[in-house]
């Protein structure tokens, strides 16, 4: 969004400015093209080798959602990413810009089918299951009318959104501090203030909010997990700030909360019920309580600080002051990784909080392994993957840094 945002600017001013931090930008987003392509083909494959029970029965359903993501969303988003990197002079600038529009367009709409497809394993809807226990559709359209699916989209690319401005902003940032392409500095650091602030806020409210609702609505027990409820709150439940679950005795040590909150932000009544995990069967809990309720709160918890940072980042930005006040220059640049934890807590809440599932209610993760890998080869995979993965962080960050280091007046690729 941020590339389409320059080169629209660009098409209405002719400043030569933004072309080339629409260039520079669209570097850094081709390696992270690439590490998605290498790292992405992988767990593609484990749909397979590692739940081929889980791929012959759903198959019928999340194979054309996953279809529709390679062969709509990839081609488009990998062949106008070479367009636009490399076809400038060939296309003119309005074609140019198409060209990064519909990179935009294919990576929003493949982050669109992954999300059908998970939404389907949240909250599967439209179904049928046949004799032979296989899930086929009854309905194609209610995969993309699933309640599940909107807000899970929505909240999933504000926080891409907020990545990628945290990312501008600390390179905007780098350069101010550096003293060096300073105009750009100034340039990537208004934008991602901007792009940030309002990005952060919308994580939060709406789409963070209408995801809780849900999980609330149709996974209650990962909802009183995720808070740390272990018991029925009847006249009102408390938002807890801290605290640790204790399993053994089933209650939260040391926990800071504030009354009745809780039922206000999820029902709109101070005093209205929520339910605890003593509601629940064990075996319908999730599998680890502790690291869904640690990840739900580190994730929110690094949300309310990237609205305050943007939010104080704003402020001096309509004073004017922004570029002089170091300290928060200094903030903003090293803040650029936290964005990615969050996403990546983000995940873990989504798919921690759906164990013991596959899909949510009807079908258990055991169910949907292949019965003849053992633990021991995936864990082998597994720490090879690691290995590997690290490598090529490694590499990623290396080439990135160059990329950055170089600056938006270098002409190289």
């Amino acid at each position: 969004m941020l590339i389409v945002y320059f080169k629209f600017k660009f098409l209405r001013t002719n400043s030569e400015k933004y072309n080339k931090a629409a260039l520079f930008l669209m570097k850094i987003f081709a390696v992270n093209f690439t590490m998605g392509v290498v790292t992405g083909i992988p767990m593609e494959f484990q749909f397979g080798t590692n739940w081929s029970k889980f791929s012959e029965l759903t198959g019928g359903i999340i194979g054309q959602t996953l279809a529709m993501e390679g062969l709509f969303s990839f081609f488009l988003e990998s062949s106008f990413l070479a367009l636009f990197i490399f076809g400038e002079k060939l296309l003119g600038h309005k074609l140019h810009f198409v060209a990064g529009f519909l990179v935009f367009l294919g990576s929003w709409a493949s982050g669109f089918f992954i999300l059908a497809t998970n939404a389907w394993m949240q909250h599967p809807v439209g179904y049928e299951i046949l004799e032979n226990g296989k899930y086929v559709l009854q309905n194609f359209s209610a995969i993309f009318d699933n309640p599940w699916l909107v807000p899970a989209f929505l909240h999933n690319q504000m926080a891409s959104l907020v990545t990628s401005s945290f990312v501008v902003a600390s390179i905007g940032a780098f350069y101010i501090l550096s003293k060096k392409s300073e105009e750009y500095g100034k340039l990537f650091l208004k934008t991602g203030i901007i792009f940030g602030f309002i990005a952060s806020n919308l994580v939060a409210f709406p789409t963070g909010d209408w995801n809780a609702k849900n999980v609330v609505k149709h996974q209650p027990a990962s909802f009183a997990a995720m808070e740390g409820i272990f018991e029925t709150e009847h006249g009102g439940a408390e938002i807890i700030l801290v605290g640790q679950p204790n399993m053994l005795e089933k209650k939260l040590d040391n926990k800071i909360g504030v009354p009745n909150v809780l039922s206000f932000l999820t029902y709109q009544n101070w005093n209205t019920e929520v339910k605890g995990m003593n509601e629940f069967e064990t075996e319908e809990l999730p599998t680890n309580i502790p690291m869904l309720y640690y990840s739900y709160h580190i994730m929110v918890g690094l949300g309310t600080i990237f609205i305050a940072i943007m939010g104080l980042a704003i402020l001096f930005l309509y004073r004017k002051t922004i570029y002089e006040y170091k300290t928060l220059l200094w903030v903003i640049l090293f803040a650029a990784p936290f964005p990615y934890i969050a996403n990546i807590l983000g995940w873990y809440v989504a798919e921690l909080g759906r164990q013991p599932y596959l899909v949510y209610g009807l079908l258990k993760t055991q169910e949907g392994i292949s019965q003849t890998v053992s633990s021991g080869n995936t864990l082998f995979t597994l720490l090879g993957f690691m290995g590997l993965y690290a490598l090529l962080g490694m590499l990623f960050l290396i080439l990135v840094g160059q990329v950055i280091y170089k600056g938006p007046e270098s002409k190289k690729i």
